[in-house]
C-alpha cells in the first residue's frame, strides 16, 4: 500500500513537472503605451483644469510562478500630464499682483511596476489576463506651461511661461496598478500584447505651500488610464 502512494504521488508531480516544463521560466518584452491623465488636488481652492494626453514605453519582464501565474515587473518611462487652477501670486512692474493660475504640468517618471499576473488557458491562439499590483515612481524631470491672469481693479491682463519645477515636485511616488487585456501567441513563447490599465495614484506629488496662503499645504494626485500595446518573448 505505501509503495502503491508512494507511486501515485511520484507520477502526480511528474505530470505537474511535465505540465509547467512548457512554460518559460522568463519571458522578456517591451512596450508602448499612450495615456489619458489628470491630476486631482485635495488642497483649497484649488481645482482640476481637466485631462491632457500623454505616453510610456518600457520592458517588459515576466516570471513563471505555475503555468497562468507570473509575476510582472520591469521598468517604465511615464510621461504623465495634468492641469491645475489655483490661487497665485506674482511679480507684475514690480508690483505683487494676486491672480490666478493655470498650470499645465509635463511630468516625466521611471516607474518600476511589481504586479501579479493571472492569465487564462488559450483560447485557439488567444489568452485573457488581469494584473494587479504597485508602482513605485521616481521623478526625472517636472516642466509647466503657467498662464497667469489677474485683476487689480484698475488693470486687467494674463502672462505665459514655461517653467522647470522640478523643486515643486516631490521625488517618489507610489500607486495602485490593474489592469486587464489579452495575449495573441505566434508561437509557443512570443505574443502580442494588448490591454488596458488604470495607474491610480496615491501619493502627493506637490511640494510646499500656497504661496497666497501658507497656511494651504499643496497637495494633488495623478491617475490615468494606460492603453498598452507590446511583444513579449
Amino acid at each position: 500500500m505505501k509503495k502503491y502512494i508512494i507511486v501515485l504521488v511520484a507520477a502526480f508531480f511528474f505530470i505537474l513537472k511535465s505540465d509547467f516544463a512548457q512554460v518559460k521560466p522568463f519571458r522578456l518584452g517591451f512596450k508602448l503605451a499612450p495615456n489619458l491623465a489628470w491630476i486631482t488636488p485635495d488642497s483649497k481652492d484649488y481645482k482640476a483644469d481637466g485631462s491632457v494626453i500623454g505616453f510610456s514605453w518600457g520592458f517588459i519582464s515576466d516570471f513563471s510562478l505555475t503555468e497562468n501565474y507570473f509575476f510582472e515587473t520591469g521598468f517604465n518611462v511615464c510621461y504623465i500630464n495634468g492641469k491645475l487652477k489655483y490661487p497665485d501670486e506674482q511679480i507684475i512692474s514690480d508690483d505683487t499682483v494676486t491672480g490666478a493660475l493655470k498650470r499645465k504640468y509635463n511630468l516625466r517618471y521611471l516607474e518600476i511596476p511589481l504586479t501579479l499576473k493571472m492569465r487564462t488557458n488559450k483560447f485557439g491562439s488567444f489568452a485573457f489576463y488581469g494584473l494587479i499590483g504597485l508602482g513605485s515612481s521616481f521623478n526625472i524631470r517636472a516642466k509647466a506651461k503657467d498662464e497667469f491672469t489677474y485683476d487689480t481693479g484698475s488693470i486687467e491682463g494674463s502672462t505665459d511661461t514655461d517653467d522647470d519645477i522640478k523643486n515643486d515636485i516631490k521625488f517618489m511616488k507610489e500607486s495602485l496598478i490593474v489592469g486587464l487585456g489579452f495575449e495573441f501567441f505566434i508561437d509557443n513563447s512570443t505574443s502580442i500584447i494588448a490591454g488596458i490599465s488604470f495607474n491610480n495614484g496615491f501619493t502627493n506629488i506637490l511640494k510646499g505651500e500656497n504661496n497666497v496662503d501658507p497656511n494651504i499645504e499643496q497637495k494633488a494626485i495623478p491617475h490615468y488610464f494606460e492603453f498598452n500595446l507590446g511583444v513579449i518573448f
